[in-house]
């Protein structure tokens, strides 16, 4: 029988093989706009976040201020807290409050898919397993996507480029064909995100993003409210 470590490094490993895809490409971007091969995977370290990784090289290459780099993150990031507080309800009592910080750190969407899925409670070993794998094939993707950007041919780098925003489609598309709200609120977000580009040239990549991800969730708040469960006629 296989320990909680164990198994949850079993359960990463496809996450960790599709990181490692991803990645990849994020190390070609990093490299590209003027980072080190070092300092991109110490972003995929300390991070693991890509549409967070991959905004916040945009605006490290623009030249961005560090107000704008935070409320980018927060923006993008933000969804992650709830991921944490719908995986709070499936831990054992084995999470102590430091198990639970630690554990927060690895938290992404595809790590909350697996460990929600699973039936029985979470331990802390699993989590460590899942984490730990899913990591190592971020950060490694990342550095071999930066060494490759330095070597490679420019227009094999820059094809290559594209794989990070081949996995943002790849995000989208499901949600939108499975959902029409979240289709409309997509296409807000994408006519914000050109009219900022054309209509405000001035505009960084950070503040275009930030602007456009809140107006498409206020529109789609307002179009699409959540109802309020009903309250028993007993209560």
């Amino acid at each position: 029988m296989k320990s909680p470590f164990t198994k949850g490094l079993s359960h990463g490993i496809p996450i960790a093989l599709g990181y490692f895809s991803v990645s990849f490409g994020f190390g070609i971007m990093a490299v590209q706009s003027g980072l080190t091969a070092l300092q991109a995977v110490i972003i995929s370290i300390t991070n693991l976040t890509s549409a967070g990784q991959a905004a916040g090289v945009g605006i490290i290459a623009a030249g961005g201020t560090l107000i704008e780099m935070a409320l980018t993150q927060f923006v993008i990031n933000l969804r992650y807290s709830l991921m944490g507080l719908s995986l709070s309800q499936k831990l054992s009592d084995k999470f102590t409050t430091a198990h639970r910080m630690i554990a927060s750190f690895g938290i992404t969407d595809e790590i909350f898919a697996v460990a929600s899925s699973q039936k029985e409670k979470l331990v802390p070993s699993y989590m460590y397993g899942l984490i730990l794998i899913s990591a190592l094939g971020w950060t490694g993707g990342t550095a071999a996507g930066a060494i490759a950007g330095l070597g490679l041919p420019q227009t094999l780098t820059a094809a290559m480029g594209i794989l990070l925003y081949g996995m943002f489609i790849a995000i989208i598309v499901p949600a939108a064909r499975a959902s029409r709200k979240d289709l409309v609120v997509i296409c807000f977000a994408a006519v914000f995100s050109v009219i900022c580009k054309y209509a405000f040239p001035a505009l960084s990549s950070g503040f275009a993003i930030i602007i456009s991800a809140v107006l498409a969730a206020v529109i789609g708040a307002l179009l699409f409210p959540i109802e309020l469960a009903k309250e028993d006629d007993a209560e």
